[in-house]
């Protein structure tokens, strides 16, 4: 557990426990304290390699627009420099952002993609 991601083991004893020192607790208490997380905690979702919750997901879109309408009314706006990062897309995980969309050179290929997919999607149906 310590090795999947030791800053959220650390966050997770702070925010439900409020331990904030994990040395002090020894590998017995730890894990005892550990096993009571919640399922939706940073270190269970962590190592069950499950997605974030979708009420996580919609409170980090709000904070990226939050943090997008303090941006736009400052100097490095006016410049595009220094845009706040995304929240939102930091919690999904890399793949399903990369295949989100497809590039394609010509219209044939497009096409070609196209009925590829529609053949997958009537043979599953």
């Amino acid at each position: 557990m310590l090795d999947t991601d030791s800053d959220a083991l650390e966050c997770d004893f702070a925010q439900y426990y409020h331990i904030y020192n994990l040395e002090e607790l020894g590998l017995r208490k730890l894990s005892v304290y550990a096993f009571g997380l919640p399922e939706d905690s940073r270190i269970k979702r962590l190592m069950s390699k499950q997605k974030v919750t979708f009420d996580t997901y919609l409170s980090a879109l709000a904070v990226d627009a939050l943090q997008t309408l303090v941006w736009s009314k400052t100097k490095d706006a006016q410049h595009n420099k220094n845009r706040p990062k995304s929240i939102a897309q930091s919690l999904l995980p890399r793949k399903e952002v990369e295949d989100d969309h497809q590039n394609f050179a010509s219209g044939q290929d497009f096409e070609n993609a196209r009925k590829k997919l529609l053949k997958e999607v009537v043979s599953r149906g």
